[in-house]
């Protein structure tokens, strides 16, 4: 089990912030590519809700490309796509 304390918060995420996949994006609007077909987003937030609930309610290869995507918006990433690169 991992352990934080106020050092860890204030100087771990001092040092995460620099690095640019962990820091949260500067704009909102972010571009997805699912299944072949590109949509760009206007509200981050919204577009982690949705591949969320994706996430949660579709079955096996759907379920696979949401969560793929889900884990590139959690890492703050503006441009996410469900295929293998």
């Amino acid at each position: 089990m991992i352990g934080y304390n106020i050092a860890t918060m204030i100087f771990g995420g001092a040092v995460m912030l620099k690095i640019p996949e962990f820091a949260m994006p500067k704009t909102q609007k972010v571009t997805i590519v699912c299944n072949g077909k590109c949509e760009v987003w206007s509200n981050y937030e919204e577009a982690k809700s949705y591949f969320l609930e994706m996430m949660m309610s579709a079955e096996e290869e759907e379920c696979d490309r949401a969560e793929c995507i889900y884990i590139q918006l959690l890492h703050g990433l503006s441009e996410c796509s469900d295929e293998d690169e």
